[in-house]
């Protein structure tokens, strides 16, 4: 960590404040929250923490640990709290009783209304975590379709985006029979998610809910993009597939496994691997161009 970066365990309201708002969303009422650096930030994050498309907030540390360790690094961040689908199972709590697209279309909504609301003055990325990052890339396909803004660097964590996924290749499989704890993202769980996410069965998922069925020819507009992954994760199976087909897009893609992690470690900020995983996205970010004056990358 360099010198002049805040220690994640005294990030404070002297190194960034904090504003909840709520937007007048596609779906009623779109709560976010922003962080900004007490200097003013060139670079901007829209983040969407991960929860399995059903729970989460923006106060669990992949919403607001996350969202403070890139402010005190000098970015904008805003926080979404979109809305959430029913709970998988009868005695789990969930906040949330709605299905595709209504989440994806709050998060481009919220990318958008963060590109001209002015909290920062540069270039905008696009993240999130898990089912998040699902969420970011499905919104930017979607921006991308409706003619929106186009975030200037896809930001994606462990990211989820097959709703049919397929077996991992002999060496994960191995790694996660010798870690069963880790071993809970197989091809039915997945399924499963999403189809309570869907409200449907998975096989009628379309690209902006389930972007790893894209095709090179649909992702060429894509922007660049840095993905990292955990690496004792079943998920990483999609992830790393998506990657793939960026790269035969054309698209700028840095796709890593952070080591000695499995699947969520953004989410446990204790261990060291969050902290190393906030430091790389971060560095893309800082180093976006600033916009122009017609709102466009230069």
């Amino acid at each position: 960590m360099s010198a002049s970066t805040p220690s994640d365990d005294t990030i404070t309201a002297a190194t960034i404040t904090t504003e909840d708002r709520v937007l007048d969303g596609p779906h009623g009422e779109l709560p976010v929250r922003i962080y900004r650096p007490t200097e003013r930030a060139a670079a901007g994050l829209v983040w969407l923490h991960g929860g399995g498309f059903w729970a989460g907030d923006l106060d669990m540390a992949e919403g607001d640990w996350v969202a403070r360790a890139f402010a005190s690094r000098g970015i904008v961040v805003v926080s979404v709290d979109y809305r959430l689908a029913p709970a998988l199972e009868p005695d789990q709590a969930s906040r949330g009783d709605v299905h595709y697209p209504t989440a994806s279309q709050e998060a481009a909504f919220a990318f958008g209304w963060a590109v001209t609301s002015g909290p920062a003055s540069g270039a905008w990325a696009f993240g999130g975590a898990s089912a998040g990052g699902n969420l970011a890339t499905g919104a930017t396909l979607r921006l991308i379709a409706e003619g929106g803004p186009i975030p200037a660097l896809a930001v994606l964590a462990y990211p989820t985006l097959l709703a049919v996924q397929p077996a991992p290749d002999a060496t994960l499989r191995a790694a996660l029979d010798a870690d069963p704890v880790a071993d809970h993202f197989g091809p039915d769980a997945v399924r499963r998610m999403y189809e309570n996410y869907l409200g449907g069965p998975a096989e009628d998922a379309d690209t902006m809910a389930a972007p790893g069925i894209a095709t090179p020819a649909e992702l060429r507009d894509f922007p660049p993009t840095i993905m990292i992954n955990s690496e004792v994760d079943e998920l990483r199976v999609s992830g790393e597939a998506f990657a793939a087909t960026l790269r035969a897009a054309g698209v700028d893609i840095d796709v890593s496994t952070e080591p000695g992690t499995v699947h969520g470690h953004l989410n446990r900020p204790e261990e060291a691997a969050a902290t190393a995983s906030i430091e790389r996205f971060a560095a893309r970010i800082a180093a976006l161009s600033p916009l122009t004056s017609e709102g466009t990358t230069a």
